[in-house]
């Protein structure tokens, strides 16, 4: 992960949303932007407006190749996804203001795959926030949807945000508390 900030000139009019209020606002062609992280293949970026997320998909706006997420396993017929393999999976999902993901913030309270007649096999997920405030709820909620069905075996997942019991900075791993320098 780059950690360098970089000033940048849009190539073309992209869709961004603003943090923390996950409001969509489109950037123009030829707007400067600076990088400010480059997390789980989105940008973070620093306008003279504000900050905004810009996905992945638009990474060519922004001067950069479209991330080939060569981590993302293919679905076939090998034995369908577990539990543990959906939360190493989120460990590539991020909140856009914070370099550390949602795994080892201890944003994901619960996974459990279910067997259903009519939906197949469906993953629930109960995720919280940093702060009961935040806009980009929605969008890190549908970024880890995006993820856990990227798995083998995952036919639906439906993702809930949850705010019992509040998040604190004693949920954060190990791993995280290095990452923003808390230990």
């Amino acid at each position: 992960m780059s950690h360098s900030q970089e000033e940048v000139e849009l190539t073309r009019d992209v869709n961004a949303t603003l943090i923390p209020h996950g409001e969509e606002f489109t950037l123009g062609s030829g707007e400067k932007v600076t990088i400010t992280h480059r997390l789980g293949g989105n940008f973070t970026v620093m306008t003279l407006q504000g900050m905004y997320r810009i996905a992945a998909k638009d990474a060519d706006a922004l001067g950069e190749s479209v991330a080939e997420n060569s981590a993302k396993p293919i679905k076939d017929n090998s034995k369908p996804a577990s539990t543990d393999e959906i939360r190493e999976n989120l460990r590539a999902v991020f909140d856009p203001e914070i370099p550390v993901n949602v795994v080892d913030l201890g944003l994901i309270y619960r996974i459990e795959i279910e067997e259903t007649k009519d939906r197949g096999r469906i993953a629930f997920v109960d995720l919280t926030l940093t702060a009961p405030g935040c806009g980009m709820g929605p969008v890190i909620a549908e970024d880890v949807k995006g993820k856990v069905l990227e798995l083998n075996g995952i036919d639906d997942a439906e993702v809930e945000i949850v705010w019992d019991p509040p998040w604190s900075q004693d949920l954060i791993s190990e791993e995280g508390k290095m990452e923003l320098g808390l230990l």
